[in-house]
């Protein structure tokens, strides 16, 4: 049996470390139309804007040497909190808008952030994962993309 994991009905989330897109397929799986339902963004400039103390020091707790500690990453802690974020938005519209399918598209990356944070439930309706970065991608194109992944995987089965 063929099961295409686009089809009407279907959420798609779209997302990297700094924006995020949540689209709902409102066209069919032939004719896929997605539509914004809810656009995220932050503002996070690069690391070495954010902070520029250098890094603190520790004393050993045998003798007199002193050792440098890296300083946080503050634009990789202000992504980790933007995908947690991104997915208690998730799990929210996928109980609320009672979501039945959900295709997750992002980077290898941002993937590996955002699972752990995602509830069960959310997880549960997550219908593939496409290891890809569509977040700056026309929805049109973003439609086509995640179209042809689904064909593919029917022809390969």
């Amino acid at each position: 049996m063929t099961q295409y994991i686009l089809r009407q009905g279907t959420w798609v989330a779209v997302c990297d470390g700094r924006k995020a897109l949540l689209l709902e397929n409102k066209g069919s799986r032939e004719f896929p139309q997605l539509v914004l339902r809810e656009a995220f963004e932050q503002k996070n400039p690069p690391t070495h804007l954010q902070g520029s103390s250098p890094p603190g020091r520790t004393v050993n707790s045998t003798g007199n040497s002193r050792s440098a500690v890296e300083a946080p990453d503050i634009h990789d802690q202000a992504e980790r909190a933007f995908l947690r974020d991104f997915a208690n938005s998730l799990d929210r519209y996928t109980q609320e808008h009672d979501v039945k399918s959900l295709i997750l598209v992002a980077p290898a990356r941002a993937l590996g952030m955002i699972r752990p944070a995602l509830s069960a439930a959310t997880k549960h309706v997550i219908v593939a994962e496409l290891d890809k970065d569509y977040v700056k991608v026309p929805v049109y194109e973003i439609e086509k993309l995640v179209q042809h992944y689904s064909d593919t995987l029917n022809h390969t089965a």
